[in-house]
């Protein structure tokens, strides 16, 4: 769309952006409905705000393609509808009042790779450093990998041995197990940070990222220590929306190639990720005999089907049935 002149509106994707800042969306939500809108715009070739209307039959046939053409999964569809609703409704203050009868993406049903306790203890081995350390978190804790990397000092309860994710998927707070293995190398590591955001500190670059609303509610929080992420960055960046220099997390691009040379080195063939530590955290909970209500809450699931998935590796071959092959003897 071609830049406004003076007097006009301002850029379509400025005001996105600027609307979702005001609503207090993450920088992650952010970046990926721009993305998402720009694809609508560039799909339609559109070249001004009339072009955008008639709304309902547009989002249609985009989303459509992106099912047919694109061979997106459901959840990616989902969210290129989310980001074109925020964008008619909130920004554009257009209701979408018309169906809206998109192709939907055929819903696939994935079996999670899950690794045995060896094959885990293997990767982990052949880690080291902060990567290591979030790797034995993913698995000792059930985490994700960005609940992982946002973790702040003040999360860890060493007495209760537990963490607690905050603002995890769906922006919901949880509490899960804490290793008690993992403590002094948590506590070692943690020294050096210390030592890392101290001359930070020095230079005037010790605040931290906080979610808009504790930042204005305690504007000298993001100074003080337990608010200090667990894995830092190695250097210091510029925060895109504030302009604020300061040492963001680790980004968790670092902490996956860590992982897929480790899986490399170990000479594994199945398709480790660093979600592959959390199915295998839920999955070795049930082989010890814990609840699944019990894992549905340390992983955070608000339905409990969602944790059934992992029943499966309880049964010994296809749905528990023994191959006839095994029978002959031969």
């Amino acid at each position: 769309m071609p830049a406004p002149t003076k007097g006009q509106q301002p850029k379509l994707l400025d005001e996105v952006r600027q609307t979702l800042r005001l609503h207090h969306y993450s920088i992650h939500t952010e970046r990926s409905y721009v993305e998402w809108i720009k694809k609508f715009v560039r799909f339609h070739v559109m070249r001004s705000r009339e072009d955008l209307l008639p709304a309902e039959p547009k989002i249609e046939s985009f989303l459509t393609d992106l099912a047919i053409n694109g061979n997106v999964a459901p959840a990616t569809q989902n969210q290129a509808m989310n980001a074109l609703v925020f964008l008619y409704k909130r920004v554009l203050k257009h209701s979408l009042d018309g169906k809206i009868n998109a192709v939907r993406a055929a819903k696939k049903i994935n079996i999670p790779v899950v690794m045995t306790r060896e094959e885990a203890a293997a990767v982990i081995s052949l880690m080291s450093g902060t990567a290591q350390v979030v790797a034995k978190l993913l698995y000792g804790s059930g985490l994700r990998i960005m609940e992982a990397v946002r973790l702040r000092v003040q999360d860890i309860d060493y007495q209760m041995k537990q963490l607690t994710v905050r603002s995890g998927k769906g922006d919901k707070d949880r509490v899960t197990t804490f290793p008690t293995t993992l403590e002094p190398l948590i506590q070692n590591h943690l020294a050096g940070v210390k030592t890392l955001h101290q001359k930070d500190s020095a230079k005037g670059c010790g605040e931290v990222y906080l979610p808009h609303a504790l930042a204005r509610k305690y504007p000298n929080a993001a100074k003080e220590w337990g608010w200090q992420y667990i894995f830092p960055a190695r250097n210091l960046s510029v925060d895109p929306r504030t302009g604020i220099t300061r040492r963001h997390h680790v980004d968790p691009s670092v902490i996956n190639k860590a992982i897929k040379a480790a899986v490399r080195r170990a000479g594994l063939t199945k398709q480790i990720s660093a979600h592959t530590f959390r199915h295998s955290f839920a999955t070795h909970l049930l082989q010890r005999g814990t609840d699944i209500r019990t894992i549905q809450q340390l992983l955070g699931h608000s339905d409990v089907s969602t944790t059934m998935v992992y029943t499966h590796i309880l049964q010994q071959g296809g749905h528990g049935v023994p191959s006839p092959l095994d029978d002959l003897g031969v």
